[in-house]
């Protein structure tokens, strides 16, 4: 008589949270850049099949919606919020700490400006930071004005920079960064760009904090010239 074999037991599925699948996101920003960011990357990378990430997430954008979420909720609101402090210095840290966090996942910066940033984080950042324009004076027309040429200017600054790095390399330290830049720009024929040639030095630190902070700089003192009008 023929003996009966019992079903061979089926393994458990692993289950994932949203937080797992954000985690997983990351994890490949920083190993593979951002075009490794995608459903079926994600999805390997938790040795899920695709349609496990689909249960939370229905498309790639909404995966980079919640990356973005996660890192400016990194960002340390608290410093905006201490009314003890002047609201120049309040901006200076925020625009920093933003800086840093950004470039230490230099692909984050193309997912962040890859789409509207509407999240719950994205709008506590904004909201606090339209507090502080008020605290400096502003009214509210100039304060949301104010508020839209700040996140222009550091993001902008910093994308730029983001551009130059390699990923999903670790950035080079700055001081490499403008050694590079500057035996770059002595490859520009003076002659026919003797104005480039001759503020070389100045461009090569384009991307030094010195830089970030002078230009950071400009931008607060016109805002706080239409503060005192």
């Amino acid at each position: 008589m023929a003996q009966h074999t019992p079903p061979a037991k089926r393994g458990r599925k692993r289950a994932v949270g949203e937080d797992e699948v954000v985690a997983a996101a990351i994890r490949l920003l920083g190993a593979r850049g951002a075009d490794a960011v995608s459903i079926r990357g994600i999805a390997a990378e938790l040795g899920l099949a695709p349609n496990a990430v689909y249960t939370y997430f229905p498309d790639r954008a909404a995966v980079v919606g919640a990356v973005v979420e996660h890192l400016l909720g990194e960002s340390d609101l608290a410093a905006l919020t201490r009314r003890d402090t002047p609201w120049r210095d309040r901006i200076h840290t925020l625009a920093t700490d933003l800086r840093g966090r950004l470039l230490a996942h230099p692909g984050a910066v193309n997912l962040l400006l890859s789409g509207p940033m509407d999240g719950p984080n994205a709008l506590a950042l904004g909201e606090a930071l339209l507090a502080v324009l008020a605290d400096a004076g502003l009214d509210p027309t100039e304060a949301a004005r104010a508020s839209y040429l700040l996140i222009v200017q550091v993001l902008g600054a910093i994308a730029l920079e983001a551009a130059e790095l390699p990923t999903p390399q670790p950035a080079p330290p700055i001081t490499e960064r403008i050694a590079t830049r500057r035996e770059n720009l002595r490859a520009v024929p003076a002659d026919h760009y003797p104005r480039t040639a001759e503020a070389a030095d100045t461009i090569a630190q384009f991307v030094s904090d010195e830089q970030y902070t002078w230009g950071l700089d400009r931008v607060l003192d016109g805002i706080e010239a239409r503060a005192n009008n």
